[in-house]
């Protein structure tokens, strides 16, 4: 079933690409869809089966997968109105709905493969996809991001491949040359630690341009801002999720090795600094869109925290990371009105956004609770167990300065979401804006619900998923 989701998912990228028929154009989306929920639904009845001898439907890459798919539909619906309003040319609605697809089946399949390069192949395959919708607009902003992105990745995926050649080198001494995580975790007691580490050391490196952590965060950030909202959407929640696979994975054999402290104070560094960095841009950012971007920074930063600290920091950080995708996507949906109504991306131009838009608006509103982690917002369970995490490991002063940054991110965030809602714009003509249909609103509000509802009352069986994705890592 798993090729047949990649051939069927490559068949409908190429003709995607080479149609030109508005009709025929929107039913192989709708087809799309429905192969996507379909596979989707059949990894999850076929749970820790193993296909093509490079996937299998564990409990991480379910999860994820399930998220993914959730997104994916009004990720296509919402680009769907994108390009109806923006009277775009029959080709550029190709290449943007061929290049979406692409995206989507190459982040899911780098989900489930259980091979290190199975996922950097993937990996490069959502950058070239990226690649092209960022490039979306065809003009010299989006071309500079492009070029920015394309650079950045290529340089991390060189990190990831060279990172490779590393973990084949520590495998060498076992008599093995099997880079599957199976045999990595069989071969764990023989595995050379000097080049162990410097793998480690490479593949997270390499994974953190789209994990969105330092130090190769900047590429996502123009990227997010470049492409078009419903894009944006993806590369900020189910794309940083593919990082977060990728160095999970590795992690999880690193974990059970003499390397394991070693690998902690890395992840510490860079999930601090990324904490840091989004901080200082949070208190000057002005662009929505990119302030919405260095939130997803931030979170990342949490994420990685909670695995790094352990304990009930493994099962926090996953619970993050999917709790985040529905939260951001969320943002990203809405952006779409935001800009219709004010026909700018920066806040000095954006208020009073309750009086045009109030369905919006509170979508906005409740994204902002969620996105800082307030009560009701499911994040706010997550983040409190990572907290806890670092308290029990006595990481008591990265605890500390880490929630000073966090009240900073709060205060920066809220000025501006306070500003956008409430806050009336000097000169603006309102007999030019346009009326928004509430309904447009309701995949945001899912998306937020969905998110409360996984972080306050979760079903057993979610917990029990991410329980068995966590139990292989030291307890």
């Amino acid at each position: 079933m798993t090729g047949i989701y990649l051939i069927s998912a490559f068949v409908i990228t190429g003709m995607l690409f080479v149609n030109r028929n508005t009709i025929l154009n929107n039913l192989l989306i709708i087809i799309f869809g429905i192969v996507q929920i379909g596979f989707t639904f059949y990894a999850c009845s076929n749970y820790m089966n193993s296909v093509l001898e490079y996937f299998t439907f564990d409990s991480l890459g379910l999860l994820l997968l399930t998220t993914i798919s959730i997104i994916a539909i009004p990720a296509l619906f919402h680009s769907y109105l994108y390009i109806q309003r923006h009277d775009e040319t029959p080709q550029s609605r190709a290449i943007y709905f061929s290049a979406m697809v692409l995206l989507i089946t190459s982040i899911s399949a780098a989900y489930l493969a259980n091979h290190i390069a199975v996922i950097w192949i993937f990996t490069e395959m959502t950058t070239l996809s990226a690649s092209m919708l960022i490039y979306h607009h065809r003009n010299k902003l989006a071309l500079e991001g492009t070029w920015k992105y394309v650079f950045i990745c290529a340089i991390s995926i060189t990190f990831v491949f060279i990172g490779i050649l590393f973990l084949s080198l520590s495998l060498e001494h076992a008599g093995s040359r099997d880079l599957s995580f199976v045999n990595l975790m069989a071969f764990k007691d023989k595995l050379n630690p000097f080049w162990l580490r410097l793998a480690f050391l490479f593949i997270f490196t390499g994974f953190t341009v789209k994990l969105g952590l330092v130090p190769m965060y900047t590429a996502g950030i123009d990227a997010k801002d470049k492409a078009p909202a419903p894009a944006g959407a993806l590369l900020s929640s189910v794309l940083m999720n593919l990082g977060f696979v990728g160095i999970y994975r590795t992690y999880s054999v690193v974990a059970l090795t003499s390397v394991y402290h070693w690998a902690n104070m890395v992840i510490f560094i860079s999930a601090f600094l990324s904490i840091f960095v989004a901080t200082i841009y949070m208190t000057k950012v002005i662009n929505i869109k990119r302030m919405f971007a260095y939130s997803s920074i931030e979170h990342m930063g949490i994420a990685m925290l909670g695995l790094a600290a352990g304990g009930i920091g493994y099962y926090a950080a996953i619970l993050h990371i999917i709790l985040h995708s529905f939260v951001k996507s969320s943002l990203f949906f809405q952006f779409n009105q935001l800009y219709r109504t004010f026909q700018s991306k920066s806040i000095q131009y954006v208020g009073n956004y309750f009086k045009y838009n109030p369905a919006g608006a509170i979508v906005l509103f409740l994204g902002f609770i969620s996105a800082t982690a307030m009560p009701p917002s499911g994040l706010f369970v997550s983040e409190f167990l990572i907290f806890r995490s670092l308290f029990e490991g006595k990481f008591i002063v990265l605890l500390i300065m880490v929630l000073l940054l966090l009240t900073i991110v709060i205060w920066a965030f809220g000025k501006n979401i306070m500003k956008i809602l409430f806050l009336p714009v000097d000169g603006l003509d309102e007999s030019k804006i346009p009326k928004i249909n509430p309904w447009e609103s309701f995949t945001q509000y899912f998306l937020l619900f969905t998110a409360i509802w996984l972080g306050l009352n979760p079903p057993s069986i979610f917990v029990q998923m991410i329980h068995n994705a966590v139990k292989i890592l030291p307890q």
